[in-house]
């Protein structure tokens, strides 16, 4: 996820072409689950804290539901929350979101029990379905040369992660990679580099950390045609991967069905789990900052899910269910993204701009007075 994008596909505007490379052969999709198995828990009740550490040394501070002051990592742990996943810029210009601060993180996370969730950008700031802007230091290499960046970078970070004590447990390569990734090289022109580079950041992973499970992620959840699309082409390469995940916000991705179908679908297609690797809803339609945040008209909104802190968590547990009625128990969770990113001047969207403001705190799990909002309980134990 990124400001202000609107989350639209790069290939989605091709989905007329042809799969690349032989056709694999794919099961029929199964038959819808049984009503009863909506009941199950599910393994995977995740948050996006990407923006902790920024946020912290601008003076965050984070409380309970009553007021107290409390680490951040504790309540997050104390609600219930799994995992917590991690974004890694290669190199930022502010310094946050990179090694040495993932380090860091994972070892509150695993002192707290809170299992560790990494995604690798590949970029030195945002990527996402509109932007997949190539490293500045890898400006100069050929495909064989960014491959091997993809793999030496990856499993920098994850074998540190794994000598420290702290090894992932989940592990992106890519973010949103609707179009690809590492533009233009592997944009979805290119599917022979785009999955070269795939292929290495997966080598690495499970180089270095034999036990992770990878996952492979698009936006627009709703949009089965650019699923079908993209991992027929993708599976067609021989690329190997656990998970599939999906961004999926109510806002920009469709109806509820439209989503249903594409996990059903998808998971069977393809023989794997999927896990909603992002979602958001706000507690209210109002600004702690001068920017206007992304969520800002009822016109936006989600009929029966009122901005509230009580149509936030009714949210969250509607976007649990939907996680566990995908057919066969191929629903692993969901995540939900930067809801500990409150307002704090100082700790915007751009990396190269600390003057730039936060256009999400409205949809952040703690509220303007930086109070715990219900809707942490709910991600931490409904289908606990």
């Amino acid at each position: 996820m990124r400001r202000r994008s609107v989350l639209t596909a790069a290939g989605a505007a091709a989905l007329a072409v042809p799969v690349l490379g032989a056709a694999p052969v794919f099961a029929a999709p199964a038959a819808a689950a049984p009503a009863a198995g909506r009941r199950g828990c599910l393994e995977i009740r995740g948050v996006d804290i990407s923006s902790l550490p920024k946020n912290e040394d601008h003076g965050a501070v984070y409380r309970t539901a009553e007021g107290r002051r409390e680490d951040p990592i504790r309540l997050i742990a104390r609600a219930g929350v799994t995992h917590a996943r991690l974004k890694v810029w290669v190199d930022p210009a502010d310094g946050y979101n990179d090694k040495a601060h993932i380090l860091a993180l994972a070892r509150r996370l695993k002192r707290a029990g809170v299992g560790i969730w990494v995604d690798f950008h590949y970029s030195d700031s945002w990527a996402d379905p509109a932007h997949q802007t190539k490293p500045a230091a890898w400006a100069g290499l050929d495909v064989p040369g960014l491959a091997r960046a993809v793999h030496d970078h990856t499993a920098d970070v994850l074998g540190a992660l794994r000598r420290q004590g702290t090894p992932a447990q989940l592990v992106q390569i890519g973010n949103e990679l609707n179009g690809g990734l590492i533009w233009p090289e592997g944009n979805w022109e290119h599917f022979d580099a785009m999955t070269a580079f795939l292929k290495a950041g997966l080598s690495a992973a499970r180089d270095t950390t034999p036990r992770v499970r990878t996952i492979l992620h698009l936006a627009n959840g709703g949009d089965n045609g650019l699923y079908r699309w993209w991992f027929d082409n993708v599976v067609s390469y021989g690329v190997d991967f656990d998970v599939i995940g999906l961004s999926y916000y109510p806002f920009w991705h469709g109806p509820l069905a439209d989503a249903a179908a594409n996990m059903a679908d998808i998971t069977a297609r393809y023989g794997k789990p999927c896990v909603i690797a992002e979602t958001a809803y706000p507690f209210t339609l109002e600004s702690e900052d001068d920017v206007n945040d992304i969520m800002n008209s009822p016109s936006q909104l989600t009929e029966g899910y009122p901005a509230t802190p009580a149509g936030q968590a009714a949210w969250l547990r509607t976007v649990a269910d939907l996680a566990a009625g995908v057919p066969n128990g191929q629903g692993l969770g969901y995540c939900y993204w930067e809801g500990l990113w409150t307002y704090r001047a100082g700790s915007g969207w751009d990396p190269t701009n600390p003057a730039s403001g936060n256009a999400w705190e409205n949809l952040a799990l703690f509220d303007f007075e930086d109070r715990e909002l219900p809707g942490l309980g709910t991600l931490g134990r409904y289908r606990g």
